[in-house]
């Protein structure tokens, strides 16, 4: 691959995978914020320990390796220590990532105007104080501006940039770091799963999984895992579940997940507004990925 663009943003810093020494079987889990990280580490957990009982909390076990507001060394540490295969978060696009051989990288798409409301309400479900920990100020996590049709036209309209001030999450980011795997979807290391799609048939996108991991199994056995990575499921177990639990991270642990569905952005935009959003991806990605972004690969067979 080219040489990595480096990312950052206030709360992560792609330079750090510099310090991570990978091993044959790890699992990079790059998935663009509020696109189904979090439920991406459960089905690889499941997989991995072939158990929906967990040894300690999954942001423990998978953690978001290029975190800022982490101790990097304490996770390369851990890491280190760990004995089972590993797999690791982060949202850095593949473009930013050490392409290693024997390692699989595995990415979740969205429909851009779902996540860009999941990630709303996740902000507004941070907690003050933790964010006072973590040196990130008062900033972090308010809205750019207050009427919810302009903060979406200013997602909507900003520019792709490896750098940003705050969260670096936008419309241009989220479409460039699925065309990151897009354009490497040939690669036998790299497999891109859509939201939509588990949502629809989970037992089917977990023996896709299984099979991006070399991993044998029974239906029997992966319909018995799938159950355990339901919605209702996970979200009664958020305490174990959640990211950032153990930095008390959110007001709700179980306000982390919502919902679990698609489309409210309905809800929000008149047509006015979803015109100028497909204008504006018809700018930034191809149309069978715009196709695919918003239906996912069964809606786009």
């Amino acid at each position: 691959m080219a040489e990595l663009r480096r990312y950052r943003t206030v709360v992560s810093d792609s330079a750090l995978w510099a310090g991570f020494r990978f091993r044959a079987g790890d699992v990079v889990i790059s998935t663009p914020p509020k696109c189904g990280t979090t439920w991406m580490q459960m089905l690889c957990a499941l997989l991995v320990f072939d158990t929906a009982g967990l040894p300690r909390p999954l942001t423990e076990i998978s953690p978001w390796l290029d975190a800022t507001t982490y101790d990097t060394a304490a996770i390369l540490a851990g890491l280190e220590a760990q004995q089972h295969r590993r797999f690791v978060k982060t949202h850095t696009p593949l473009d930013g990532l050490p392409f290693e051989a024997g390692v699989t990288y595995l990415c979740v798409g969205r429909d851009p105007r779902d996540a860009m409301l999941s990630f709303e309400h996740a902000t507004a479900n941070l907690d003050p104080e933790a964010i006072a920990l973590g040196g990130l100020g008062p900033q972090v996590g308010a809205p750019p501006a207050e009427d919810p049709h302009e903060r979406f036209r200013e997602w909507a309209d900003a520019e792709f940039t490896p750098e940003s001030a705050s969260f670096g999450v936008s419309l241009a980011n989220l479409v460039h770091h699925v065309r990151t795997f897009r354009e490497h979807r040939e690669s036998p290391q790299t497999a891109l799963f859509h939201y939509v799609d588990l949502k629809a048939d989970l037992p089917g996108q977990l023996r896709q999984l299984a099979a991006a991991l070399s991993i044998d199994t029974t239906q029997q056995r992966l319909d018995e895992l799938a159950a355990a990575a339901t919605f209702d499921r996970m979200r009664n177990r958020a305490d174990e579940l959640a990211p950032g639990v153990d930095a008390k991270l959110w007001r709700s642990n179980k306000d982390f997940f919502r919902s679990g569905t698609s489309g409210q952005w309905r809800e929000l935009l008149d047509p006015a507004a979803v015109d100028h959003y497909h204008r504006r991806v018809a700018g930034l990605a191809p149309s069978d990925l715009a196709e695919w972004l918003h239906k996912g690969w069964s809606g786009t067979r």
